[in-house]
């Protein structure tokens, strides 16, 4: 049966290491990166080009992988600047993660292999689950956010719009993230962080504003 086609939006780490799982669902046709220097390169056959060739794929799905600790902020910019219908963005989940059927998953977002969703969570649009991540029960998070390998979200956690956890942290149950807010890798989060904060360490504190 051949696979639906897909346009991936930015040629780096977070592609690279979700590529056995884009391909799970789907055949990569082209990357598309603003870096000029990664242009006219192949990889797994596809095309790196400038974003502003998306009008050249009408009939892909996309999926944007761009989100670092660095341009995490600017991931709802970069989604609009394509001018695509939610329609046009794939939904992606790793055969090798664990689903609820009771959760909600958001148009874009992108779920890592050993991901666990449990009942009643909302994955927001254009999210990412990196691998190991756990989301419990009632728990949200917000449209743009990205969630690094091993992170706990317990019950009823909010993780507000277009935030960075970073990898091995926790969020006790029943706690407020506020959006736009980057989490330090491994930091253990006892209280609510305010939008546009940045805290780490354990417990975490508060280290500036963004």
């Amino acid at each position: 049966m051949q696979k639906a086609p897909l346009v991936v939006i930015g040629f780096n780490g977070n592609a690279l290491d979700a590529l056995e799982t884009l391909q799970s669902s789907f055949e990569i046709v082209a990357w598309l990166d603003d870096n000029p220097a990664l242009h006219g390169r192949r990889v797994e056959n596809a095309p790196i080009l400038p974003m502003s060739d998306i009008a050249a794929f009408p009939d892909a799905q996309v999926v944007c992988m761009i989100g670092s600790e660095r341009s995490y902020p600017h991931r709802h910019d970069i989604v609009a600047r394509l001018g695509l219908p939610d329609t046009r963005f794939a939904t992606i989940v790793d055969p090798a993660a664990r689903v609820s059927r009771l959760c909600l998953l958001g148009h874009g977002a992108v779920v890592f292999p050993g991901v666990v969703i449990t009942s009643n969570a909302v994955i927001g649009n254009h999210v990412m689950l990196l691998p190991q991540t756990v989301v419990h029960h009632d728990a949200v998070v917000g449209d743009y956010s990205l969630l690094g390998s091993g992170v706990v979200v317990a019950g009823s956690v909010k993780v507000g719009r277009a935030c960075y956890i970073g990898s091995g942290s926790t969020i006790r149950n029943g706690l407020a993230i506020g959006d736009g807010s980057l989490v330090g890798m491994a930091a253990n989060v006892l209280r609510d962080v305010a939008p546009g904060s940045v805290v780490a360490g354990n417990p975490a504190r508060l280290l500036r504003r963004v």
